[in-house]
């Protein structure tokens, strides 16, 4: 086929591609069967793969990137995406529609309201109906850049196309990301079978999916989104909210269904209550409704607090109680090694799903609670899948209760238990225990610690799975035939895996403590104790005494390292790393260089160069301190792009304010 005919035909298919996915994921009205789908979307790759020419970044065939992220870059939002004020009963309502009042005025006023989906709010900017970034709300004023993994979701158009509307040269939409019910449900059995932590809630696992650094990954979970608002906007104009929804549903996008003007707080009320009863038959968690006044320029004349809006709020529904059983109590590892006791409860119909679990937190929870295996029990359910036990019913007791034990010896590898001074909670420190072996690992090959390339969540789980590696030290004995025979590894990507693997053992002492995932040791703690003791030997004979001598380090983590270093299968795993010639010593900045010694250096913004935990490990291997706020005693102030009020603060105090480049001239 020449490139004349293969243009035409790609077009075609991408317009066919985009009605049909418009059809299925946001009017869930399909008009062909999936196979039909499947068909026309090879047709596609394979005619991009034949003319990569002609390849372009709102393809369908773009949703999904093969490359794991090394992390998530900061993006600030144009406008803030501010929280909401919560309320819990009709008379809170009504005081709301009281306040809106007294500052309208005489001004006529309306409400518009929608659903409170329990999701991940998310911000998605479009330029000339070309998706360009997708961010996390974050704090508010800065989010994460997660592009990447909102262009898996389907129900989200990679390029913005109408018929019966205008589409504006910038266009920022906002929305709640959210599981749907079904895939929950299945994700979590899934999770159940491989003995892995369940996700809480819709709303945790879509976080979590989101956060992952590996977008195949995140195309399996099946997320979805309900897009309710605007945010910064060129070449349009919007005057009410529900009418602002509608345009956007004209631009393909799926938007928050049953928004619903309301004439005055009775009719709201009224509202609410009804969707209070219903909200068991949607596919989405729901928790609650959101009131907004409907008018965008009463809007903007109501304004806002510090925090939320005056024109806007939350009207939470109450949770759902239900009387049950508790069948049997069993012992969950979380990844810091936490022992959670979960009750296995007689499966009970409570917001539209069956329970079959609580967790119990802690043994303090069981003892204040006083709950008993064969207890009868009431659980409650506000936007939580697994719920908690409120009470225990002790007049329905018969006698033939028994009470749920201490264990002594963690379930999943029989390591002694252990709790740390003045926590309720017990904890297995096995680094090579299987329950909490993945995400050590993972820690151990992120970018702050050992910072392993390409060593991400999908390759961990099957290099555990398929027994390769039972803890971190394992890694260093991978061979390049262990990983080419992995899933989607060819003779490059596995060679690309062992070479970062190699690097890694270069890494300085500070980045190994760090990576060991000892709890409460961060990286600040870290680089301290590679500092003062110089090889993980020395650290590894130090009692609390010694250790609680360093200004840095407190009793609790004192603790914490001394519980580490004698747990004998934590010893046999360092000893298989310091086989394998990580660096287990110490070193100096380049060539031995301290010139930036005695100096206390804070950093503000973005770095062109530099991460910001890369730049303060800069600052310490050359003898400098890196501290995290401006004070009196501060030296410099490294300031890069977008600067925080850290700068204002280094102005009233007179500190020296320098970039990156003086950094780098004072470090030679």
């Amino acid at each position: 086929m020449e490139k004349r005919k293969a243009k035409e035909k790609i077009s075609k298919l991408r317009n066919l591609i985009r009605y049909h996915d418009r059809k299925y994921f946001v009017k869930n009205k399909p008009e062909i069967s999936d196979r039909e789908y499947d068909r026309l979307y090879h047709e596609l790759k394979a005619l991009e793969k034949k003319f990569p020419e002609l390849k372009i970044p709102d393809s369908p065939t773009q949703r999904v990137s093969e490359k794991p992220l090394k992390g998530f870059r900061h993006v600030r939002h144009a406008i803030p995406m501010l929280s909401m004020d919560n309320t819990y009963s009709h008379e809170e309502l009504r005081d709301f529609d009281k306040r809106v009042r007294k500052n309208l005025g005489k001004e006529k006023y309306e409400y518009a309201v929608e659903f409170k989906v329990d999701g991940v709010s998310v911000s998605i900017v479009y330029e000339d109906g070309i998706f360009m970034q997708g961010a996390t709300r974050g704090n508010g004023q800065v989010g994460d850049d997660i592009s990447l993994n909102l262009k898996t979701i389907k129900s989200i158009p990679l390029k913005l196309s109408s018929r019966e509307a205008k589409v504006p040269g910038l266009l920022e939409v906002r929305g709640e990301v959210f599981m749907p019910k079904q895939w929950f449900t299945k994700l979590n059995k899934e999770r159940e079978k491989k003995d892995e932590e369940l996700f809480a809630n819709p709303r945790n696992a879509s976080a979590g999916s989101l956060k992952l650094l590996d977008p195949r990954i995140t195309a399996q979970r099946h997320l979805d989104i309900f897009v309710w608002g605007i945010g910064q906007y060129k070449g349009i104009d919007f005057k009410n909210h529900d009418k602002t929804v509608e345009y956007l549903a004209k631009l393909g996008l799926k938007v928050i269904p049953h928004v619903k003007r309301c004439k005055d707080i009775d009719e709201v009320i009224k509202f609410c209550d009804q969707w209070e009863k219903k909200k068991d038959s949607l596919d989405c968690e729901i928790d609650g409704m959101v009131v907004k006044v409907n008018s965008l320029g009463q809007q903007k004349k109501l304004g806002r607090t510090e925090k939320s809006p005056r024109w806007m709020i939350a009207y939470k529904f109450p949770a759902e109680k239900a009387l049950t059983e508790v069948l049997d109590v069993k012992m969950q590892i979380g990844r810091t090694g936490a022992v959670t006791p979960v009750a296995v409860l007689k499966p009970v119909h409570i917001s539209g799903t069956t329970v079959s679990r609580a967790t119990l937190h802690n043994f303090d929870e069981i003892k204040r609670l006083g709950v008993k295996i064969k207890d009868k029990v009431y659980i409650e359910k506000s936007g939580e899948i697994i719920p908690k036990i409120l009470e225990v019913a002790k007049n329905k007791r018969k006698g033939t209760e028994k009470p749920i034990k201490v264990p002594a010896k963690c379930p999943s590898c029989g390591a002694a238990l252990y709790s740390e001074e003045g926590e309720v909670a017990l904890r297995c420190n096995n680094v090579s225990c299987q329950a909490q072996i993945k995400q050590k690992i993972l820690h151990f090959a992120s970018r702050n610690a050992m910072d392993i390339e390409g060593l991400g969540s999908s390759l961990v789980e099957q290099m555990v799975d398929k027994k390769l590696i039972k803890d971190y030290a394992d890694i260093y004995y991978l061979k390049f035939e262990d990983i080419k025979k992995l899933e989607r590894f060819a003779d490059k990507s596995a060679q690309n895996t062992i070479d970062a693997i190699k690097k890694s053992k270069t890494k300085d002492l500070n980045r190994l403590i760090y990576a060991l995932g000892i709890r409460h040791v961060g990286q600040k703690a870290a680089w301290v104790l590679a500092t003062r003791f110089g090889s993980l030997k020395q650290l590894a004979k130090q009692d609390t005494g010694k250790l609680t001598s360093i200004n840095e380090i407190g009793p609790v983590m004192a603790e914490s390292i001394v519980n580490f270093f004698k747990n004998k299968k934590n010893l046999d795993v360092l000893e298989k790393l310091e086989k394998t010639r990580v660096r287990t010593q110490a070193q100096k900045g380049p060539a031995g260089k301290t010139t930036l010694k005695g100096k206390t250096f804070v950093v503000t913004g973005t770095l062109k160069d530099y991460t910001r935990q890369g730049v303060e490990e800069f600052i310490r291997n050359l003898g400098g301190n890196a501290s995290s706020s401006v004070s009196k005693n501060t030296d410099f102030l490294v300031c890069g792009e977008e600067p925080g009020s850290k700068l204002d603060k280094a102005k009233k105090l007179g500190v020296k304010i320098i970039g990156e480049k003086e950094l780098k001239r004072m470090a030679k």
